[in-house]
């Protein structure tokens, strides 16, 4: 069960100040649709928003913090398919219709969000062709992400991958993910150990980034882009294509600027 916490909403939500770019982008029927449903909830480090196999009750719009779709065969053999932050809301097979995913979704970066049970969801969608439209767009970015993760993982370097997926988390988080342990990237990317320990000391040396006690701070994203070798930007640039109306406000990352910064030439950091 979701819980509320002292650091996440307690009033109803504030379309001026959300955090969260597809709540931000409802028109005003739709976000007066969902608003008195939107229930606010805690995401703490590891909590389990859904798990393979079994029924979803709810959908959550991330406000802040970062959930992982992993794909696992229950016998420690998993790997990372996908990344969720302010930009999108998690529980796509409940969009699409389906009762249950195959994947497991946990928060790998705490914060907080805003939960949509299952019924207000389907009754959401059923009630308006605006909003089911931009749900069905969003499970559209999501499956691109999760396409060219899937080539990451099979045809590019272990240093690539992690510039990329460094990038994709800062993308959607406005403090990027929370202390990491090698073992935790190894999962993440689907390799051994020793592989994310020398990655994490080839990015260090060529200035790239900061690694201090798990943390991770990018000290030039232009090269870590670079570094990339053209894995990342185009599930950010299809985002952006797609959602690149929000509107303008302080203090959400997705409302500020693309989610892509690299390809729209945006913040840098």
């Amino acid at each position: 069960m979701l819980t509320t916490i002292s650091n996440a909403p307690t009033a109803a939500l504030d379309r001026a100040t959300t955090r969260n770019r597809l709540l931000a982008l409802l028109c005003d029927a739709d976000f007066a649709l969902l608003q008195p449903r939107l229930i606010p909830c805690a995401l703490p480090l590891r909590k389990q928003l859904s798990s393979r196999g079994q029924v979803t009750a709810n959908v959550v719009f991330v406000e802040e913090g970062i959930a992982s779709m992993v794909a696992t065969t229950g016998s420690q053999c998993n790997i990372e398919v996908g990344l969720i932050g302010q930009e999108g809301v998690t529980g796509i097979a409940l969009i699409m219709g389906a009762v249950q995913s195959p994947y497991d979704t946990f928060i790998q970066s705490p914060g907080h969000g805003w939960s949509l049970e299952k019924q207000d969801l389907e009754r959401a969608m059923e009630t308006s062709a605006t909003f089911r439209r931009q749900m069905i767009l969003y499970c559209h970015t999501l499956m691109v992400q999760m396409a060219h993760t899937a080539l990451a993982n099979g045809r590019y370097t272990i240093e690539q991958r992690l510039a990329r997926w460094l990038l994709m988390t800062r993308d959607r988080s406005l403090e990027g993910p929370a202390a990491l342990t090698h073992e935790f990237l190894a999962t993440m990317l689907g390799v051994r150990r020793p592989g994310v320990t020398a990655a994490l000391n080839g990015l260090q040396k060529r200035g790239l980034i900061n690694t201090r006690r798990g943390a991770i701070t990018i000290l030039d994203r232009t090269g870590l882009e670079d570094q990339t070798n053209g894995s990342y930007g185009t599930p950010e640039a299809e985002y952006d294509r797609l959602f690149s109306h929000a509107p303008a406000r302080s203090g959400g990352i997705g409302a500020v600027r693309p989610l892509a910064a690299a390809v729209h030439g945006g913040l840098r950091r």
